[in-house]
């Protein structure tokens, strides 16, 4: 239809092709504003060269933009450009914005290079461009050079070209450099605001950009759809449930309610806050839907524990062949690690194979995890030796992996062999390590790379460190050793350290400092039952019944109850739960 379409405005405009020489570029422009196409374009490329007007410079930029904007890469913008006898910056900056837009990026730093190379000026229509490129590439020193430059030409307060650098200094991680920037500005339109709010968020500043967000409100500027979808993730992070409501009902107000980045971000931020049932509403009634939409539901449902349901709707998803992503595929494996579902990951991983993303680093390192929570360790190890390229977050999977099997020293290997390949451990790498060592009763190993992780990595332990040495010395029969630690521990010890340790005097029979320890527990979280159970167990193993009753009764008074323990089970890809005292119920 449309083929037919422009064949016949192709033909209207025969006749002009034969008028005086003056008008003569007047149909190609209408042709060229007429394409829906690239196959439509060439035809009318053809004319124009047949014709000799392929040296008119304003009609072949016209060419080359619309090549940029129907043409999937770059490749026919570029050979038009090569071969043009004449360029002026307005063409420069086509291609440059084109290379912006659709990639690579950093062919639009090249070719900025290459005008200053030839001694041709940029404008404050390349600025922008350039530096955007530069911000998506994380290419700071050519994004500061670029800066030098337009300081030098005197387009430091363009309030486009200001927009452009504020973004650019945030995507590198250069948030105080993106202040400064923005509060030098003498004119802020609504992409200024809406960059500096991003540009906080972006890079975990939640409070920052809501203080941007009501300055920007404040002094009269009207927040746009953008600016939205900006500050939610502030909201969502911050678990500022009413202030994101609030914003919700203003989008509804400027009615931008229905733009489908907003509703994505309003499903991420209701999830985050626990609102899942409202998230999914929102989700079901949207009009269209991207798969940005689809990746934030079932991370919604895979982040609240409700990963069965994050699966039914992969499954639908399917049925109603929607593509999907390495992100789509990264919370599907992780809900099945959550749910132990051997056979629906390994079903989940063909599927990955079938696209080609086995590869992948992101869904290797979600299998690696899944298979071992699964409890199949050798298809763990074997999808890490079939990563091309390892990287921390790989080598951390695995050594976790080994160290939840107990498989203690064939974790220290890898670690030994991963900082061998100059690799750097991080906090979570030490904290699988160190578990491995618990796991499998390595106490001066365990020691010896807590002090490293201190003294050659500069990482401060947190409390899923000190934990695992409490219980390393717990396991060990060293209790005072472990108290005296805990003691000296840089953070305030939790229930999860105090716990570690009551679960070690119980091994050991050491009531005496089982009795402090519990009233330290007592003290911290005085509703947790799980405590006075095993305070209790510890007392009836003593014999001292008196003090078993005692609890008992203090449970009872405190309305204390045991949750009862339940099973999952995945058969043919449906889940059953069985719960203490309850016949087993199918869940899909």
């Amino acid at each position: 239809m449309l083929a037919s379409s422009f064949g016949s405005v192709l033909r209207k405009f025969e006749h002009f092709l034969c008028a005086s020489p003056r008008f003569r570029t007047l149909p190609f422009n209408y042709l060229l504003n007429s394409c829906s196409s690239l196959s439509d374009l060439k035809r009318v490329h053809a004319l124009i060269l047949t014709n000799g007007f392929h040296r008119n410079l304003l009609l072949s930029t016209k060419l080359i933009a619309m090549a940029c904007s129907l043409a999937q890469t770059m490749d026919y913008a570029r050979k038009m450009f090569d071969i043009m006898p004449k360029r002026d910056v307005f063409l420069w900056n086509t291609l440059i914005r084109g290379y912006a837009d659709l990639g690579p990026c950093q062919e639009a730093i090249v070719l900025y290079r290459d005008m200053h190379r030839i001694g041709l000026l940029p404008d404050s229509y390349t600025f922008p461009f350039v530096i955007r490129s530069c911000g998506v590439l994380s290419a700071l020193r050519e994004g500061r050079e670029v800066h030098c430059n337009i300081i030098k030409n005197g387009f430091d307060l363009d309030v486009f070209v200001q927009s452009a650098l504020v973004t650019m200094y945030s995507q590198s991680g250069e948030i105080l450099r993106s202040e400064l920037v923005f509060r030098e500005m003498l004119v802020r339109n609504i992409v200024s605001w809406t960059a500096m709010i991003a540009g906080y968020v972006q890079n975990g500043y939640f409070e920052n950009g809501l203080r941007v967000f009501q300055e920007m409100v404040t002094m009269g500027t009207q927040p746009n759809a953008v600016t939205l979808v900006s500050i939610l993730p502030a909201c969502a992070g911050l678990e500022f449930l009413n202030l994101g409501k609030l914003i919700h009902g203003y989008a509804v107000k400027l009615g931008v309610n229905s733009d489908i980045s907003l509703t994505n971000a309003l499903i991420a931020l209701y999830s985050k806050c626990g609102n899942i049932d409202f998230a999914r509403s929102l989700f079901d009634h949207m009009p269209a839907r991207s798969l940005v939409s689809w990746n934030a539901m079932i991370a919604a449902y895979e982040q609240n524990n409700a990963s069965r349901e994050g699966i039914k709707l992969f499954h639908i998803m399917q049925a109603e062949n929607v593509e999907f992503d390495y992100i789509t595929m990264v919370s599907i494996i992780s809900a099945c690690a959550k749910l132990v579902a051997l056979n629906t990951g390994k079903w989940v991983h063909e599927l990955v194979r079938s696209q080609g993303l086995e590869t992948n680093v992101p869904i290797s390192n979600a299998l690696i995890d899944m298979y071992a929570k699964c409890g199949n360790i050798d298809l763990a190890v074997d999808v890490f030796n079939r990563l091309p390229q390892k990287s921390v977050v790989s080598w951390t999977a695995i050594i976790g992996a080994c160290a939840s099997h107990g498989h203690g020293l064939d974790a220290l290997q890898l670690f030994s062999k991963m900082k061998e390949e100059g690799i750097r451990p991080n906090s979570l790498t030490f904290i699988a390590i160190l578990t491995a060592c618990r796991h499998s009763g390595f106490v001066e190993e365990g020691k010896k790379h807590f002090e490293s992780m201190i003294r050659d990595y500069s990482i401060t332990p947190g409390l899923e460190h000190c934990a695992c040495i409490v219980d390393l010395l717990g396991r060990a029969g060293q209790l005072v050793e472990a108290y005296e630690f805990i003691k000296e521990m840089p953070v305030k010890p939790d229930v999860g350290v105090w716990g570690a340790l009551l679960s070690a005097c119980r091994i050991h029979s050491n009531l005496e400092l089982a009795e402090l320890v519990a009233h330290r527990l007592f003290q911290l979280e005085p509703q947790t039952v799980s405590f006075y159970v095993l305070m209790a167990n510890i007392y009836a193993e003593a014999g001292r019944w008196e003090e078993v009753a005692r609890l008992r009764k203090l449970m009872e008074e405190s309305d204390l109850t045991k949750i009862p323990g339940h099973s999952l089970v995945e058969v043919n890809q449906r889940f059953h739960t069985f719960l203490s005292g309850i016949s087993a119920r199918g869940m899909f």
